[in-house]
């Protein structure tokens, strides 16, 4: 007993058994105590960092696990920011990017250099690497914005953009004046080299990294390889960088942006990234981040508080105007102003870099460029703009997300969506469509049925169908949404999915193509023919043959009068919601009344950018478009209905026609509603005037 009982334990813990659970705990007790207080979980994290480090009780060793996972977090944090941007509004916004990270450099370098010269009395040099600490910033509190669910806003992308702009910049300065001091300085123009080094490798990236991930997302659906291999891509992209002297974080970045369009916002493997990084990666660099803080600084005599005073009041002023110039330019609002404040007043990885690169240069007479006071003065800058940005970030995020539910709050996209579930290779298709359009203001408005004919019902059908419907459900919790699953027995299964959709009270149907089973069947089937003839709601009939996120282009053929019908607001806005999610472009072939009515909508939903209109003077030109349409296209033909305002007789042999010759693409075949209820009727003289609002700016409106 005695023995059981003689135990010590020496401090710091350097077992890595003991060190993972104590990082553990702090990452699930933090935010639940600072969630009673009011304050960002972030901060809570550095704070621990500072008070288990060797700076403080020295709990814990900040061994190789830090610097490893540090490193993982702090290139998930860029990854994240690059993936997450809406690359379809920052095409509109890349200008207001540009001016806020030139901005961001120009502005805390001059007065930055200023105070150093006058105030600190510095060297030129020294001024100048102590100025690109105020420049430079660290998208510490991004978490936040991913929170709060404003991460595609315009603002945080405009923020986002100009992290890169700021930090390549920083860090190429950072190159050119570590040169001088190396042998043969920088007479051969080495920092030359550097940026055709980078523009050589972001080229290699940016051409490369799409064609190899939709290759392999084509190839490979399992979600722990898609995960493994982002991963891989993530990792290269950041190791060449540094192969190339840059950092690293750049390169995380960039591979964020080119891989943007292969990984939907609403996909399970965008889910996978984000949890596995908020849970982990990025909570284990915030605590390495509080265990290199040393408190002490602030006690180390006038010359040192003189020191951090004035680099802690430039960082936080220099960036104020820099946000409020960058407001007055771009005529943004106080809440945008706020989040490009929040987002770029944290330093981290770029003026660590800074500082102990100066630190480490050894003049002449034997001090160092940048002296312990100003090491010291760094450390108090990261631990004090992290959390000063954090409030911030925090108090910005929540306003504009309460702006956002003002703006949204009309939307009418909540409609509940049916998904007939039948065949174990397309049903996959099938709910990645239903999420790619729904509305995300309900957590529970997508159902899938599978149907037993009573002709076929056997065990082994009702145990594949619930097979089926069990991994359709996972699918769509992977991206939290709560999908209802209905199993049941029916005369047959058109009637079975008919009164499903009845019951549930959905507005939107999705089947699958019809298999043809030999040349004298029919198209679609005599289940889709029942389905088209009993449901007057929306019908999506589908037939992929690649993932949705390897689509490149969608091309949708509408029939003359087509915006005259009822159900042109839904199926309109489900395609562009769709293009949205996906980040790709969406042609319009019609005639031109049509495409003078589809333009008015695209305008009202500022989505001219990544949309083109083509005229297409007879709908029995329809056939000419197997020369616009590749195989890595979807292609989406508008059906309609007999009695509907754009039907034709002689439109019933199209489906068939379409599924002969665009045999070789993805097919999308869309009956819209044949009635509306939210108005009375279609009004021929002003089709416009049911419209539902739009908000002002199309950011975050509903579609």
């Amino acid at each position: 007993m005695a023995d059981f009982l003689n135990f010590s334990i020496q401090f710091p813990i350097t077992d890595p058994t003991w060190i993972f659970f104590i990082v553990l705990g702090i990452i699930l007790f933090a935010p639940i105590l600072l969630g009673y207080l009011k304050i960002p979980h972030i901060i809570g994290m550095i704070l621990a960092g500072v008070i288990i480090g060797e700076h403080g009780l020295n709990v814990i060793a900040r061994d190789d696990s830090f610097h490893l996972f540090g490193n993982v977090g702090l290139y998930y944090i860029m990854f994240l920011a690059g993936l997450e941007m809406n690359m379809t509004d920052f095409k509109q916004i890349r200008t207001k990017a540009v001016i806020f990270g030139l901005l961001g450099f120009i502005i805390p370098m001059a007065l930055g250099y200023i105070v150093n010269s006058y105030v600190l009395q510095y060297a030129a040099v020294p001024s100048m690497l102590i100025a690109s600490m105020y420049a430079s910033h660290t998208l510490v509190s991004y978490p936040i914005v991913s929170r709060y669910g404003v991460a595609r806003q315009r603002s945080v992308s405009i923020a986002v953009g100009a992290t890169a702009i700021t930090d390549c910049l920083t860090l190429l300065l950072l190159a050119i004046l570590g040169g001088l001091y190396k042998k043969g300085g920088v007479d051969n123009l080495a920092w030359l080299w550097l940026v055709l080094r980078v523009l050589l490798l972001g080229a290699f990236v940016i051409f490369f990294f799409p064609r190899i991930g939709r290759w392999f997302f084509r190839k490979y659906t399992n979600g722990v390889l898609q995960f493994i291999f982002v991963l891989a891509l993530v990792f290269l992209s950041a190791g060449l960088m540094k192969f190339v002297g840059m950092e690293g974080i750049l390169g995380a970045f960039l591979a964020g942006l080119v891989l943007n369009r292969l990984i939907p916002h609403v996909s399970p493997l965008m889910h996978n990234l984000e949890f596995v990084g908020n849970a982990l990666f990025i909570p284990y660099f915030l605590i390495g981040v509080g265990m290199m803080i040393d408190l002490r600084v602030f006690f180390g005599g006038l010359e040192v508080i003189e020191v951090v005073a004035v680099m802690v009041v430039m960082a936080i002023v220099t960036k104020w105007i820099t946000a409020w110039v960058t407001q007055r330019v771009c005529k943004l609002s106080k809440p945008e102003r706020g989040i490009l404040y929040g987002l770029s007043l944290a330093r981290a990885a770029a003026t660590l870099a800074v500082v102990l690169v100066g630190y480490g240069i050894i003049l002449p007479d034997g001090s160092h460029l940048l002296g312990s006071e100003i090491l010291n003065g760094a450390i108090a800058l990261i631990l004090i703009t992290c959390i000063v940005s954090s409030f911030v970030t925090e108090r910005a995020s929540r306003k504009l997300a309460l702006s956002e539910v003002d703006t949204t709050a009309h939307a009418t996209d909540s409609d509940k969506i049916l998904i007939s579930v039948s065949n174990s290779e397309t049903f996959p298709f099938l709910v990645s469509l239903s999420l790619l359009i729904r509305g995300e203001d309900d957590d529970s408005n997508v159902v899938a049925v599978h149907v037993v004919s009573d002709k076929n019902a056997n065990q082994r059908t009702a145990r594949t169908g619930k097979m089926m419907l069990d991994q359709a459900a996972q699918m769509a919790s992977a991206v939290k949404v709560d999908m209802k699953t209905v199993n049941r027995y029916s005369a047959n299964v058109a009637t079975g999915v008919i009164h499903t959709f009845k019951e549930q009270e959905a507005a939107t149907m999705i089947i699958g193509l019809h298999h043809k089973a030999n040349v004298a069947d029919d198209f679609f089937g005599n289940i889709a023919h029942t389905l088209l003839d009993e449901v007057h709601r929306q019908v999506m009939v589908v037939k992929m043959l690649m993932p949705f996120n390897t689509i490149r282009r969608i091309v949708v053929a509408v029939p003359p009068k087509a915006e005259f019908e009822p159900g042109f607001p839904k199926w309109f806005g489900h395609l562009i919601k769709m293009s949205r999610n996906l980040g790709c472009q969406i042609f319009f072939y019609a005639t031109n009344e049509t495409l003078a009515f589809i333009e008015r909508h695209l305008r009202l939903r500022n989505y001219m950018d990544m949309s083109r209109l083509v005229e297409m003077s007879s709908w029995d030109d329809l056939l000419m478009l197997t020369t616009e349409v590749n195989n890595d296209h979807l292609f989406v033909f508008i059906g309609s209905r007999p009695g509907s305002a754009s039907y034709h007789p002689s439109y019933e042999e199209l489906p068939a026609q379409v599924g002969r010759y665009f045999v070789d693409c993805s097919l999308m075949i869309i009956y819209p509603d044949q009635y509306n209820e939210q108005v009375q009727g279609p009004a021929f003289t002003d089709p416009l005037k049911h419209y539902p609002a739009e908000g002002k700016s199309g950011y975050g409106a509903g579609v």
